[in-house]
């Protein structure tokens, strides 16, 4: 009897010290009453109208600064400059893709320096989703490395942005101790008081990625935040060393001058007077007056090497490239290079990888389409506008509508109608334009 007793002594001892040592809790509840409206952007938006933004509520902006080691977003500079002029608070995020510690700590380093000078009034984020079949032990190794650097050298607070699964399945209990957490959860967040995870309370829940808000095209990743978001003193970041010594996203001002169209502007700097009027928030591409600036994004090449063959490209893969660069440096689309090389996943490319890139004269190059369906029972035509099969066609770098006409023996008027398009001078890349 003595000994049974002793037995359930024992075992009521082992389960309490199971249910003390139980990290994992089973509610995550909001660090305080969620009171600001937020979205988090990128060059994927392009040109935002960050008036209109302000005026339609929203409260917070996160802008991606940067990417892997050398890749500093196109639109940084611009998203803060307007965000900042509108009265929006801000934070910037950076997308990890370091494998190993001494890559964190160089991201860590280059993340400093793309920010430099800026004045953040929300904590800094790590954007860290892609793991290239790195160990979990090592994850939290780069993750902690990485988030100390960033503290270190630009004396701020910092956040890790987490979809649920690796919140509770990746990130470990000790970097949910240390640094607080915002959520990429689709749905409603009330909805967490029942979920397992590692961080008992968020500071950030981005609901959805479809968030339509005014002045911007497209969708948009909605977010709702907690006070403890904001940073206690915001100041600014102090400057750092870039460790590559380029970036390979860079702005520059142009002043117009007497007899400048944007057309040879955008020739002079390998760029489109479409770009050009998205970045600059032109309405009528024809009409810029002497003495204007201009804001000209200007791109680096990828570090890759490439050899020709007939009608193709192949694009060695080098560390640090993305496939958002090779798509931007040979004028095609990331989809493009996705659906003729079979990539499973277009975040993860590796260096060796070889990559086929249809030559910018071949003419599958240029008709990134999809069949969406078709016309007048299924009749074809050849690519006549009143019959036959539809299709979308998505814009890329240097397009033009007369040209996309062309290509389909469509009227451009045909495009502006079915488009809904206002001015036909006027359409960016990434656009999609059904024919």
């Amino acid at each position: 009897m003595k000994f049974v007793k002793k037995l359930l002594i024992f075992i009521l001892i082992i389960t309490l010290m199971f249910f003390i040592n139980t990290n994992m809790v089973c509610a995550v509840t909001p660090s305080s009453e969620p009171a600001y409206q937020g979205i988090d952007v990128s060059d994927w938006q392009g040109y935002i109208d960050y008036s209109r933004v302000k005026a339609s509520g929203i409260d917070i902006v996160y802008i991606k600064s940067s990417q892997g080691s050398n890749i500093k977003d196109a639109y940084f500079d611009i998203n803060y400059e307007n965000a900042k002029a509108n009265g929006l608070k801000v934070g910037f995020y950076h997308f990890l893709t370091a494998t190993n510690t001494a890559e964190a700590e160089r991201e860590a380093q280059f993340f400093a320096s793309a920010i430099s000078g800026k004045v953040p009034d929300c904590r800094l984020a790590m954007d860290y989703e892609v793991f290239g079949g790195v160990s979990v032990a090592e994850i939290n190794n780069i993750a902690q490395v990485f988030l100390e650097s960033v503290k270190r050298l630009t004396n701020k607070e910092v956040i890790i942005y987490s979809d649920l699964s690796n919140s509770r399945d990746t990130f470990g209990i000790e970097l949910a101790r240390n640094y607080p957490l915002w959520l990429a959860y689709y749905g409603n967040y009330n909805e967490l008081n029942n979920i397992e995870n590692n961080w008992e309370t968020w500071q950030g829940v981005q609901y959805t990625d479809r968030g339509i808000v005014n002045g911007i095209r497209g969708n948009v990743d909605r977010d709702i935040y907690t006070k403890e978001i904001f940073l206690d003193e915001p100041s600014g970041i102090p400057q750092t060393e870039n460790p590559n010594n380029t970036i390979n996203t860079e702005s520059v001002f142009y002043t117009v001058q007497r007899g400048d169209t944007l057309s040879e502007i955008a020739q002079k700097y390998g760029t489109t007077a479409q770009e050009l009027a998205s970045i600059n928030n032109i309405t009528n591409p024809n009409l810029i007056y002497p003495g204007e600036q201009l804001r000209v994004l200007t791109n680096s090449t990828v570090n890759g090497s490439e050899t020709r063959g007939t009608g193709s490209i192949t694009y060695t893969v080098r560390r640090g490239d993305t496939l958002s660069q090779i798509a931007m440096a040979y004028g095609v689309t990331i989809a493009h290079i996705v659906e003729i090389n079979n990539i499973q996943n277009p975040n993860l490319i590796y260096p060796g990888q070889k990559l086929r890139i249809t030559d910018s004269n071949n003419k599958t190059l240029n008709q990134e389409i999809q069949q969406t369906g078709n016309l007048n029972n299924g009749s074809t035509n050849n690519g006549n506008s009143n019959t036959g099969t539809r299709y979308r066609y998505v814009v890329r770098r240097g397009d033009t509508l007369s040209q996309i006409a062309k290509i389909y023996g469509v009227s451009v008027a045909y495009l502006v109608r079915v488009n809904n398009i206002s001015n036909p001078n006027l359409i960016y890349p990434g656009q999609i334009i059904r024919i």
